[in-house]
């Protein structure tokens, strides 16, 4: 499980990486057109892959296999819910409405698959490390 921690913030990191860069680019540009894209990449991908790597680090969860789906769910699930963000309220690719909503969604519905697989966890039996 430490290799699940030690990827999540590894992950975690990158986000805060983008989402101090647009912000930093919002700022400098004078426009606020990533506003909703910069605060889901710090809240889904910087807070809540850092949150759930203390998770793995602090506690053994009860099942293996839905403790892999749910790091890789969330992974995913972060990169497609803030890149179909961008896609859906920029479209920078000029992508028809009908790939960006899918895009948006899918990365959304993964990523919610993700939460309730934490849920999940946090309700089975742990061990403390």
């Amino acid at each position: 499980m430490h290799s699940y921690s030690k990827t999540l913030l590894r992950f975690s990191a990158i986000f805060a990486l983008v989402g101090a860069f647009l912000g930093s680019h919002m700022a400098g540009a004078g426009s606020y057109a990533f506003k909703t894209v910069h605060a889901h990449i710090l809240v889904v991908g910087w807070l809540t892959l850092f949150a759930w790597a203390v998770y793995y680090k602090l506690f053994t969860p009860a099942n293996k296999i839905i403790a892999l789906l749910h790091v890789w769910t969330a992974i995913i699930g972060a990169i497609g819910l803030t890149s179909g963000m961008w896609f859906y309220y920029l479209n920078p690719f000029d992508f028809g409405n009908t790939f960006t909503t899918v895009f948006f969604i899918i990365g959304g519905t993964t990523l919610l698959i993700s939460f309730a697989l934490f849920a999940l966890l946090t309700f089975m039996k742990t061990d403390e490390k």
